[in-house]
């Protein structure tokens, strides 16, 4: 009878062991599918898939630095698409995100995803909460380390993510953190890539910083990159730099109606 016992508990453990194993494995497969496909409602159920998927292996590094990147892709897509109540959601699903790329940084520190998506996700938190809540909450260094680690370790990263988010960092950060320069240099490595040509936020980001270092050469680099992004078929980008043009328009019929 023992020996039945112990043959029993030696080749049932498997059996228990491997439907799991494999359902967090189909959960992982099935997020993924859901995360490929894009729009607020895919992203938003690739989260709930992803988090079934941690409740059968929470531990999972690539579970969860993916959770953290369809927490960061919802925030930033209802808030382009300004969905009612979306700086709520956005402190929200940030805050959820950042959890989950500390999760992954813990399981792997020195690969790029989670220290990416931790800087990416207080930015979303940011947009819902202000950054200057998120100074107060001391985010700045926090964020600035990760996003450097991730620089670190693959400044190539997710069509060189690292680069332009650095820059976007330190063009958005408020006074006296905020450094247009090192914004700058970040940016025109970025330009260097080829994602630059391929995507838009690029060129606004690089144009913005241009606007607010002054200067001839740089107000026409800008007008340029502002007409290119103009033309894309993303509203929301193509509405930022419509703003941005109407802004320089205005500028200089001020300085002509002064000096008239």
């Amino acid at each position: 009878m023992k020996r039945f016992l112990l043959w029993f508990v030696l080749f049932s453990v498997p059996f228990f062991i491997c439907p799991l194993g494999l359902m967090a494995e189909d959960y992982l497969s099935m997020a993924d599918g859901l995360y490929e496909q894009g729009g607020i409602e895919n992203y938003k159920r690739s989260i709930n898939v992803y988090l079934k998927a941690l409740k059968e292996n929470p531990n999972d590094y690539e579970t969860n630095w993916k959770c953290a990147r369809s927490y960061r892709e919802y925030g930033g897509a209802i808030k382009r698409q300004a969905v009612e109540g979306w700086e709520k959601s956005c402190a929200k699903y940030g805050k959820e995100g950042m959890k989950y790329a500390e999760k992954a940084i813990e399981q792997q520190p020195d690969r790029p995803d989670g220290h990416y998506y931790y800087g990416l996700n207080v930015g979303i938190y940011s947009d819902g909460v202000s950054v200057l809540t998120a100074l107060a909450e001391g985010l700045k260094s926090k964020t600035q380390n990760s996003l450097e680690k991730a620089y670190e370790l693959d400044k190539m990263y997710n069509e060189a993510g690292p680069m332009l988010s650095l820059g976007r960092f330190w063009a958005v950060v408020p006074w006296p953190y905020k450094d247009k320069k090192k914004a700058l240099k970040f940016y025109r490595e970025y330009q260097k890539t080829r994602y630059f040509n391929e995507k838009v936020e690029g060129k606004i980001y690089l144009a913005e910083v241009l606007l607010a270092l002054k200067g001839k050469e740089n107000k026409e680099e800008a007008k340029a990159l502002l007409h290119k992004a103009s033309k894309s078929d993303e509203t929301y980008f193509m509405e930022w730099a419509e703003r941005l043009l109407r802004k320089i328009e205005n500028t200089r019929e001020e300085k002509e109606a002064i000096s008239h």
